[in-house]
């Protein structure tokens, strides 16, 4: 089993910045690709941002040029630089991460999701 953990949410004014962190732990063998999706309220959950084990980076329209993703291998830590925030913005982010890890049927690949963390943007 992997485990990730969140951090670096909150309320912040619009043209604010935050810093999203998430660390995984556990039984994991290899990241594939770790990323940061978002649930608004009333709305799907979607894309913001992702990053592959070759650091190539994906990123919503609606946030390129703003955000920026990027990742610690040694940590297992992936981070989300949000700036310029907009009250479109708000929701609540949920950490991701692609990996085989070890579990008691064998080692497998698997889709990993944080608790998530709201994020605010509001004047």
């Amino acid at each position: 089993q992997v485990q990730l953990v969140e951090s670096g949410g909150g309320l912040v004014e619009p043209g604010g910045s935050l810093r999203l962190s998430c660390a995984a732990s556990g039984s994991i063998s290899r990241i594939n690709t770790m990323g940061w999706y978002r649930q608004a309220p009333g709305k799907q959950r979607e894309l913001v941002a992702i990053i592959s084990r070759g650091d190539i980076t994906n990123y919503a329209d609606s946030v390129k040029g703003r955000f920026t993703i990027s990742r610690d291998t040694a940590k297992n830590t992936v981070y989300l630089q949000m700036n310029s925030l907009k009250p479109e913005d708000t929701a609540v982010y949920y950490c991701n991460c692609n990996a085989w890890s070890r579990t008691d049927t064998g080692l497998g690949l698997y889709n990993y999701w944080g608790q998530g963390t709201q994020v605010t943007v509001s004047s």
